[in-house]
Order: C-alpha cells, then sequence, then structure tokens
C-alpha cells in the first residue's frame, strides 16, 4: 500500500499536516485533496488546538497536478471536478475550523498551493519562497477560495493583477505586500514554522475559534452587529476554565497554563 499523500502527526494539541509528494512538488491530485480533507476533518477533534500546514521536499505546494490534465484533455473538465469536489470543502473547513491554522511555506506556493496559503490564519515563509496565482498562464480561473481571499488581503487592484498576469513573486513581497507574517531563513522554517504553531496550541483555544469568527464575522457586519457579536464571545469566554486561568495568572503574577476548556 502507497503512503497517504498527505501525512498525519498529533503531539501535544498540534495536528501537522505534510503533503507528501515532494517528487511531483506537492501537486493536488484528487488523492491528495481527498487526505487533506480528511486531515482537516481530523483537526475537528477536541484534543487538537492548532493545525501546520507544511510540504515535504523542495516546495510547499506546486498547484494542481498538470499530468493528470494532460493525460486526458478531452476530459480534463472531469478531472478537474474530481479534485475540487474535496479541495473545496477542505478549504471550508479551514475557514470555519475554530482553532488556527499556520501554513509554513517553502520552494512553490503556486495555483492551487497559493490559494491554499492564502486561506490559513498565519504564514511563516521561508526565504526562498515563490508565489504565483499561475491560473491564467495554463488558460483557466482561480480556484480554492483565493478570488475571495485575495482581494480583501491586497484589495480589487492588485489582486487582479496578481490573477490577470501570473506573476512569480518572492517571500520579501509578499511579505511587503501583508501575504505572509514572517520570513525566515530556509533552514530556519521547520523550527520557526513549528515553534509557532506550538505557541498557538498552547494557547486558549476557545477564544481563538472566537477570535476567527469575529474577523470573519467583520467583512459583513456594520459596526452595530459586530460590536453585538464582541460582547456575546467575550460573555461566552469568560465562562471558560481558560479565561478563570488567565485572570488567575495575571493577579498570581504568572504565565497563565490554557487548556483549551
Amino acid at each position: 500500500m502507497s503512503e497517504p499523500a498527505v501525512l498525519q502527526d498529533v503531539s501535544e494539541g498540534l495536528l501537522t499536516l505534510t503533503f507528501n509528494r515532494p517528487e511531483a512538488l506537492n501537486a493536488i491530485d484528487e488523492r491528495l485533496a481527498i487526505d487533506l480533507l480528511a486531515g482537516l476533518r481530523r483537526a475537528q477533534q477536541p484534543e487538537v488546538r492548532c493545525v501546520l500546514l507544511r510540504g515535504a521536499g523542495r516546495a510547499f505546494m506546486a498547484g494542481g497536478d498538470l499530468g493528470v490534465f494532460h493525460a486526458d484533455l478531452d476530459h480534463a473538465d472531469d478531472a478537474v471536478s474530481a479534485i475540487i469536489r474535496h479541495f473545496h470543502p477542505a478549504i471550508r473547513l479551514l475557514r470555519e475550523l475554530p482553532k488556527p491554522v499556520v501554513a509554513a511555506v517553502q520552494g512553490s506556493a503556486a495555483g492551487g498551493g497559493f490559494s491554499l496559503m492564502l486561506a490559513c490564519d498565519l504564514v511563516v515563509a521561508a526565504e526562498d519562497a515563490v508565489f504565483t496565482m499561475a491560473y491564467s498562464a495554463i488558460g483557466t480561473t482561480p480556484d480554492g477560495g483565493s478570488t475571495w481571499h485575495l482581494p480583501r488581503l491586497l484589495g480589487q487592484r492588485r489582486a487582479l493583477e496578481l490573477a490577470l498576469l501570473a506573476e512569480r513573486f518572492d517571500a520579501r513581497q509578499a511579505l511587503d505586500w501583508g501575504l505572509v507574517n514572517r520570513v525566515v531563513p530556509a533552514a530556519e522554517l521547520p523550527a520557526a514554522a513549528e515553534a509557532l504553531a506550538r505557541r498557538l496550541a498552547a494557547g486558549p483555544t476557545l477564544a481563538h475559534g472566537r477570535l476567527k469568527q469575529l474577523f470573519a464575522a467583520a467583512q459583513g457586519n456594520d459596526l452595530g452587529a459586530q460590536l453585538d457579536l464582541e460582547h456575546e464571545t467575550f460573555r461566552l469566554s469568560a465562562r471558560s476554565a481558560d479565561f478563570r486561568a488567565g485572570i488567575e495568572a495575571f493577579f498570581g503574577k504568572r504565565k497563565p497554563r490554557f487548556t483549551g476548556r
């Protein structure tokens, strides 16, 4: 039996999902999309408090597997649907997951890999990372939610420029534009991304999930609705064991120990 296309590992509240097609630069085929969705479903379990996405080998994820499409161009649309029917539920689940998701990006993040990165909460990139929308270079439109995420991160004009021209840009440019949070030397990426993810996994999980809810809702709410939602989520958080631990630690002049409850 072949290895899974996405490896899963859980340790101390951190679920690490590793794209495991290094020979194909972790390009998405149907099997990888299925395994990604399965991994993110596992992330819903209570013991998981943060998720780290990373790619084996030289790349994070070099988009869709074009070899699959080239093998039968007359039915390429069916091959597209076979991937997207798993990939898009994975993107939706990732965004709705009430716990943080961190991406560790090295090498190429192109096409669907770029879209997947945009859907993550925090991104740590290696200095050698290269990004591109890629889709227009093969005569198609984007997937993976990038047409939803990118205008919100960059504004309409720059988002259209990246999509229409499909130009490549480096990690420093991505950092300047706010598409990634941190850039580190390539050799330091695994440790830096894991340290950030473990920090989040040790945090107040319920509050993190509600914070994601607040930021998502803010894109459609007016101020009044957002203030009401802030009131409600703060009130609910004040009932949690983590809130009690945080308040007691503050007055005890010690670091809080959160349990995610």
